[in-house]
């Protein structure tokens, strides 16, 4: 899909597709792009597009670069936050000139939250690529914040479920387990997001700002401070909650220890008090000539009474000591 837009009224308004010229053109979005929209793109800002294959790429070089007198910056966004499966997607930002082209192969919420804002609200800047570049970062960086919110929340309900719920022989530890990988990998999933925009600002922040001079230059350097701020701070947030995660993965796992000792302490217990029974009915149990008892009246009454003695009195001293 390719969709252009400009600026009217300090207003983002789409315009048709493929525009005609690179005239007037602030932002051109591609998101799953097929062959001949990205070669009318490449032809409108006489750039070459990077496939998908490249944008995914990890290295520095391949992800901040210049190229035919555009810059390329590519960052790892996330998808589908709100859903059970949330994604990660690498997403280019090319600037040539006051025109700014998106290369994405997902939707995240942020790019359709940006594009309605700007849309309706004049102090969303837009009037140059750049700005519209910014703006999609901050509105990422908000969602982020959104979902690490959320996701403070949810550890929260885990903590209360390990510790406050500690005598509650019902609850499934396992399905804990399972709850606490999930919010654990989202976590590290915010961090490599965080990671790659704080990495695109800062090299969007090093370039020559010779083209950035004037009453929108002041702007977009404020807008991009701000962003570096936000991605820095909500960085060490998610660190924080990474290491509560640690906790509650380490506090779960001890619970469901204690619960298999005190499963294998009754099973001990219980052997140690068959154990003298079960050592008499097998003395009696064996059928020597040479046995008195066999021959006394009252010999099966003593055994049974013998076998009964030997199991109370291991259970009392447990219960003495407190292992029952």
């Amino acid at each position: 899909m390719l969709r252009a837009y400009s600026t009217r009224s300090d207003l983002l308004v789409e315009v048709a597709s493929p525009p005609a010229a690179a005239t007037g053109i602030v932002w051109v979005d591609l998101l799953n792009p097929t062959a001949d929209e990205n070669a009318s793109v490449e032809s409108l800002l006489g750039i070459s597009i990077p496939s998908q294959d490249e944008m995914q790429e990890i290295e520095l070089s391949a992800r901040l670069y210049q190229e035919d007198g555009a810059t390329f910056m590519t960052m790892t966004a996330l998808a589908n936050l709100d859903g059970e499966a949330p994604v990660k997607t690498p997403v280019t930002f090319i600037l040539k000139g006051a025109t700014l082209a998106t290369v994405r192969w997902s939707d995240p919420r942020p790019f359709l939250a940006y594009q309605t804002r700007a849309a309706r609200q004049k102090e969303a800047l837009s009037s140059t690529g750049e700005q519209v570049m910014l703006g999609i970062l901050e509105a990422l960086t908000d969602r982020t914040a959104d979902a690490l919110e959320k996701l403070g929340n949810d550890i929260d309900a885990v903590s209360r479920e390990v510790f406050r719920n500690a005598g509650n022989k019902t609850r499934d530890l396992q399905s804990v387990i399972a709850l606490i990988g999930q919010k654990a990998e989202l976590l590290i999933m915010i961090q490599e997001s965080l990671v790659s925009l704080g990495r695109v600002a800062a090299y969007h922040a090093a370039l020559d700002p010779a083209p950035r001079k004037g009453g929108a230059g002041k702007e977009s350097r404020s807008m991009l401070r701000i962003i570096q701020r936000d991605a820095q701070a909500l960085g060490e947030h998610s660190k924080a909650l990474t290491g509560r995660v640690t906790f509650l993965l380490e506090a779960t796992l001890g619970m469901i220890n204690l619960e298999q000792n005190q499963i294998i302490k009754i099973v001990s217990v219980a052997a140690v008090v068959f154990l003298p029974p079960t050592l008499v009915a097998s003395i009696y149990g064996m059928n020597f000539g040479l046995m008195p008892e066999l021959a006394w009246s009252w010999g099966y009454p003593m055994a049974l009474g013998l076998m009964i003695l030997s199991a109370v009195l291991p259970y009392l001293f447990f219960k003495r000591k407190g292992w029952l």
